[in-house]
């Protein structure tokens, strides 16, 4: 198959699915009676309209090609550093080193991603950044707390801009028989990401009783972990055709993508946890913010491409 056909079974499917939930969950709201049930019904609802929303995103940037994946993954970078700088809250005269990070190193980032610059894509931020960061705030003359406060900005770029940016930098792999669709490895990692977090959610419902972290992140449980994880794994393995990897590769690929997912989860838990907030945003009804749908890939698209180009680049 071509890549374009590739592309429309997988969104057919994705589509397909969708609707069914669609479907179950409107059936599920119509049979909600006690509180509790209800309020069930209505968040499954909205994760449900999120997710219609977020196929149709990445069924455009896909129509538009490569350059306007690299512009949304610049976007994303920038709605979720907003949302962590928001809830980790700096000084004024950080000011200069945040404009930096937004309005320099975000369009910078993801330039050197457009152009293929693989060296300096992988040594800006951290190395030039990490440098250039605090020697820009330290100019203010500010020293109170200013350890706190520079980790924090370090942080926030780290996680949202280079961390998120490892995903479509999938887009500049050269890998042997499969050129030309790469597109088709960055839908894979964010669906074997997405699919997992789901699948996590709904073996943790239906079976889980002990939990994880119960005082970094109560909804995650051992079971939603290793019954949402194999299946996750078992399905990314299973979609090794539209990949460079064999079937067995797939499956370990995609192992190392869940629990990568899950323990990216739990980082960011923590992070909010500590800064006494539920969510990190209300971008996405029904998922909370921006960060919050990218937790996970902000731990599993570094190590996903990192891994990809040491054992299958040309």
């Amino acid at each position: 198959m071509s890549l374009d056909q590739k592309f429309l079974w997988l969104f057919g499917a994705m589509g397909g699915l969708l609707a069914f939930a669609s479907i179950t969950g409107w059936l599920v709201a119509r049979r909600a009676r006690s509180e509790g049930a209800i309020a069930t019904a209505q968040n499954l609802q909205q994760r449900i309209n999120a997710w219609w929303g977020m196929l149709i995103i990445l069924f455009l940037s896909q129509l538009l090609g490569s350059t306007a994946t690299v512009v949304l993954y610049g976007f994303i970078s920038l709605f979720a550093l907003r949302e962590f700088i928001t809830l980790a809250p700096t000084a004024r005269s950080d000011h200069n080193a945040l404009f930096s990070a937004f309005f320099i190193l975000i369009p910078l980032q993801y330039t050197l991603i457009g152009t293929h610059w693989y060296s300096m894509f992988t040594l800006l931020i951290p190395v030039y950044a990490f440098l250039l960061l605090p020697a820009i705030a330290v100019l203010s003359g500010d020293t109170d707390a200013f350890l706190e406060r520079s980790a924090k900005i370090q942080w926030g770029v780290m996680i949202c801009v280079y961390c998120i940016s490892h995903a479509p930098a999938l887009l500049l792999l050269d890998l042997q028989g499969f050129e030309g669709q790469n597109a088709l490895l960055l839908f894979y990692l964010v669906f074997v990401v997405q699919i997992s977090d789901v699948l996590q959610y709904v073996f943790g419902k239906l079976f889980g009783k002990h939990k994880v972290a119960p005082r970094v992140s109560p909804s995650k449980t051992v079971e939603g972990l290793i019954g949402g994880g194999l299946s996750a794994t078992l399905i990314g393995g299973c979609m090794f055709w539209i990949t460079p990897f064999s079937f067995v590769e797939s499956l370990l690929m995609s192992l190392v993508i869940v629990v990568m997912g899950f323990l990216g989860g739990l980082v960011m838990s923590a992070i909010k946890r500590s800064l006494s907030a539920k969510d990190w945003g209300t971008m996405i009804k029904g998922h909370g913010g921006m960060l919050d749908r990218m937790d996970s890939v902000c731990f599993a698209a570094p190590i996903f491409f990192h891994m990809t180009r040491y054992f299958f680049s040309v």
